[in-house]
């Protein structure tokens, strides 16, 4: 697999990655991100993936996955084993927002999380015209969506504040470029480390 294949957030978090790191990916999906920082930055790494295609499409490309519930937490694992947890635009797709964060932050050192940011100004044109967004970012109508919760940058910072969350570094992004100055508007996609 080349770098070119890669999504650009995928990139992002790859360039975070130091090699020989302990990683935990959730919400792998068919386990692309893992495979690159097995083979670039040979990486330990695990997948956790919930739907059954998903943990296939992993089995098929050679990544380590197991299929976990996420609303279920991490118990199977250990306090601070991995070096970075992954949760690469799933955060909106599981209910329990706060208990996923801590729990990453509990088995790994650092959590990395990034997510469509629904103050983005084409997802408020898009309500405005009175439908929900769809793009490249948010591809599901809304009567098919798995997002469950729909936040902004603003509301995940505010978050982060309230439970003691640090955050290390932020990004956004609009269509793979990064955005600096006012993300909340500006960036349909942002980018977390966070640790404590």
């Amino acid at each position: 697999m080349t770098k070119t294949s890669l999504r650009y957030d995928h990139e992002v978090i790859a360039a975070w990655i130091e090699p020989g790191e302990r990683v935990l990916d959730l919400g792998c999906g068919d386990g692309q991100l893992l495979r690159y920082l097995e083979n670039s930055r040979q990486v330990l790494g695990y997948g956790v993936e919930k739907s059954p295609e998903g943990v296939r499409a992993c089995v098929a490309n050679g990544v380590n996955v197991m299929q976990i519930d996420l609303e279920k937490g991490l118990a199977g694992f250990e306090d601070g084993f991995f070096d970075h947890v992954i949760m690469s635009l799933s955060l909106q797709a599981v209910h329990n927002t706060v208990g996923i964060l801590e729990e990453m932050l509990r088995v790994g050192r650092e959590a990395v999380v990034s997510f469509p940011n629904f103050a983005y100004w084409r997802h408020r044109q898009a309500i405005l015209n009175g439908h929900m967004p769809v793009g490249e970012d948010l591809p599901y109508q809304w009567y098919n969506t798995p997002n469950v919760r729909f936040f902004t940058i603003a509301d995940f910072e505010a978050l982060c504040e309230m439970h003691g969350i640090v955050i290390r570094e932020g990004l956004g992004f609009d269509r793979g470029e990064l955005v600096k100055e006012e993300p909340n508007f500006l960036a349909s996609v942002a980018l977390y480390r966070l640790g404590r």
